[in-house]
C-alpha cells in the first residue's frame, strides 16, 4: 500500500517543527509495511484549506498516486472545524483515498470504527451548522432590533425615471452610474426599461 505522510505545525506553534512528527509518521508506516509515496510537510496555519502542501495532496489524492494518508492527529490535519474537516475526509474517499491518525488509533478509515467515527464526526458537523445558523439569526434579530434596516435599499422612483431618461438620450452606463450615484448594476437594470 501507498501511503502520502502528512505534517503540520502552526507558524504560531513556536519551537515547534515537522520533524517532531515524521520520524513516527515513517516509522509507523514502516512498520505497517506501507511504502511512502510521498512526504508533506509544512508549517501553516491550519485554520484554512488554502495550504500549498494541503492542496497539492488532495491534488495527488485525485490522480490515486497513493492509497491512504497517514497524519500525526486529526488537528495536525485540519483546524477548520467539524464541518470543513469531515469534508476533507470524505472528500479523500470519495477518491478512493482512506486516512489514519497516527495518535487517534480510533479514527482510521481502514479500521472497525470507522463508520462510527464518521457518523459522530457528521452528527457533531450538524450540531455545528444549526448552531451557525441560530447565531446568524440571532445577529440579524440584534441588528434589526437596533432599527437596521435589512436586505437592498429599494430604488427611488425618481432615480429610476432620470435613468430612463439619460439611457434615452443615448448616455453610456457608467455615465449614468456617475452622474446619479447609483451602481452600474442599477443603471443596467431600469436603463432599458420601459414604464409599467
Amino acid at each position: 500500500m501507498r501511503v502520502a505522510i502528512y505534517a503540520r505545525v502552526s507558524t504560531r506553534d513556536k519551537g515547534q517543527s515537522t520533524d517532531n512528527q515524521l520520524p513516527d509518521l515513517r516509522r509507523y508506516a514502516e512498520v505497517q509495511g506501507w511504502s511512502i509515496y510521498k512526504e508533506y510537510a509544512e508549517e501553516e496555519s491550519g485554520g484554512t484549506a488554502n495550504r500549498s502542501k494541503f492542496q497539492q495532496l488532495f491534488a495527488d489524492a485525485h490522480q490515486r498516486k497513493f492509497d491512504i494518508v497517514l497524519f500525526w492527529s486529526l488537528d495536525r490535519f485540519s483546524r477548520e472545524g467539524v464541518l470543513p474537516t469531515l469534508q476533507h475526509l470524505n472528500l479523500l474517499e470519495s477518491y478512493g483515498v482512506g486516512f489514519k491518525s497516527y495518535t487517534e488509533q480510533y479514527l482510521d478509515s481502514t479500521g472497525i470504527f470507522k463508520d462510527a467515527v464518521i457518523s459522530i464526526l457528521a452528527v457533531v458537523a450538524k450540531q455545528e451548522r444549526v448552531r451557525l445558523s441560530e447565531r446568524t439569526k440571532a445577529g440579524l434579530a440584534r441588528t434589526k432590533a437596533k432599527g437596521t434596516i435589512l436586505g437592498r435599499r429599494s430604488v427611488d422612483v425618481g432615480v429610476i425615471s432620470q435613468i430612463r431618461a439619460l439611457g434615452a438620450e443615448g448616455k453610456s452606463e457608467r455615465a449614468i452610474s456617475i452622474a446619479l450615484g447609483v451602481s452600474k448594476g442599477v443603471v443596467g437594470k431600469y436603463k432599458n426599461q420601459t414604464a409599467a
